[in-house]
């Protein structure tokens, strides 16, 4: 079993990046499959699950060439992908999965999409329901609701559809379906969730209209090849802002963070518990707001989460549970019931596994309650339960964890930041 001990840390200091943005790799390769030529994606992550996203793409036709710095996708057009000779295995990553669901349901031939244990217990309803009223054939287990998932692809229609949870991977199945279908697709969310795929499409000549949460799409227009420059993941820099504001006397710059408005909940939130977070060097690439983060430590108190922001920080939850132990004071968490179907059911996840250290924390249906300073965090055994976002927040309790925290399933960090470890150690000293 592939484990990690990490003792307690006297403080953390350092300049560095992290991994390139998970969601907007992801996007890059899909929607440079449907431009026709070549695109270039600089500081593409290089992790399990977009590697997934391109094992696919290259199975639907389009030329990927992996330089390690850089990507080139050979995209096929709107209507140039063929269909796979074999079942596309999407690993881990529902992201993957649920996308392409939306891109091979407008597609003029069968496929199927599967992938590991844990996908195979993720839901898929909430991308299927909205595509079969587009006039989509997909079937799976149970009802069509856990892959694998058979999709006949055949012409669909547009339609007018209020998503009943904001969710940027539905939303982007649906805009996906939208460019090969017959007629306008109107799409409203309750809330705004991260939008990377309105962006991208916008830069690549689709047409497309945003507006506050409800977006148009026209079907039909050829999308144009782009050179994309990724940013540093914030889900990522996430683990890193709170170790820095919960260690005594660290200070961390952490460089080219993409900050986009609907990714960075985790800022306000930590400056709303009393972090130290300054922006730096701000600007904007590729319609993406990008800019240097630098954090020391600093008191923390209790806050509550819910509502609208929820969807803006829904993957920093699990490392936020952290730094509510180290505040002062009770902190909850609600509305987020969406974690209990990410790759482990993260509420129950992080509730056991910090219970385990020491903190004082219930869980609650969708979310969870954590008295602060409820005492000195213990270090012990946890687990990651194969969730790498789970595994990396329980690095950063370890921390300021008395004794030694042994972290198994530690190696779960390589779906997204397969250099986490590495970096951990540099900056501790």
């Amino acid at each position: 079993m592939d484990s990690r001990t990490i003792g307690k840390t006297r403080r953390l200091k350092g300049e560095f990046t992290v991994a390139a943005d998970k969601s907007i790799s992801h996007r890059a390769v899909i929607f440079s499959a449907l431009a026709g030529g070549k695109s270039v994606i600089r500081n593409f992550l290089q992790a399990e699950d977009t590697m997934s996203t391109c094992r696919c793409i290259r199975a639907l036709g389009a030329g990927i060439t992996d330089t390690g710095s850089e990507l080139t996708v050979n995209g096929c057009g709107l209507h140039g992908l063929k269909e796979p000779q074999a079942v596309l295995d999407c690993g881990n990553s529902g992201t993957t999965m649920r996308l392409l669901t939306g891109l091979l349901a407008a597609q003029p031939f069968f496929s199927v999409l599967s992938g590991d244990s844990s996908l195979h217990r993720r839901p898929m309803r909430r991308v299927i329901n909205p595509l079969e009223l587009m006039g989509a054939e997909i079937q799976g287990r149970q009802g069509g609701n856990y892959p694998p998932l058979a999709i006949r692809g055949k012409s669909l229609q547009g339609i007018r559809y209020e998503l009943p949870v904001a969710s940027a991977q539905v939303k982007s199945a649906l805009m996906l379906a939208a460019l090969n279908a017959d007629g306008v697709t109107a799409i409203t969310e309750p809330e705004k969730s991260r939008d990377h795929s309105e962006n991208m499409l916008k830069a690549m000549g689709a047409a497309i209209q945003v507006n506050g949460q409800s977006i148009g799409i026209h079907p039909g227009k050829e999308l144009e090849t782009q050179d994309f420059l990724i940013p540093g993941d914030i889900s990522a820099a996430a683990f890193f802002l709170v170790a820095a504001a919960i260690v005594p006397g660290s200070e961390l710059k952490i460089s080219h963070i993409g900050v986009n408005p609907t990714r960075a909940g985790i800022i306000e939130v930590m400056q709303q518990m009393g972090a130290r977070i300054k922006l730096e060097n701000k600007r904007v690439i590729g319609g993406e707001a990008i800019a240097d983060l630098i954090i020391a430590a600093a008191p923390l108190r209790a806050v509550r989460i819910e509502g609208e922001i929820i969807p803006r920080l829904i993957d920093e939850l699990p490392v936020l549970a952290v730094a509510m132990a180290a505040a002062e004071g009770e902190s909850a968490v609600r509305g987020a019931g969406e974690l209990r179907v990410k790759e482990t059911d993260r509420i129950t996840a992080i509730c056991s596994e910090l219970s385990k250290m020491g903190v004082m924390i219930a869980e609650l249906e969708d979310g969870f309650i954590v008295k602060g300073k409820g005492g000195p965090l213990r270090g012990t055994q946890v687990n990651s339960h194969g969730d790498h976002r789970i595994a990396m927040s329980l690095a950063v309790a370890a921390l300021i964890a008395e004794g030694e925290t042994t972290i198994n399933n530690a190696g779960a960090v390589n779906i997204s930041f397969p250099d986490f470890w590495q970096l951990l150690d540099t900056i501790r000293r």
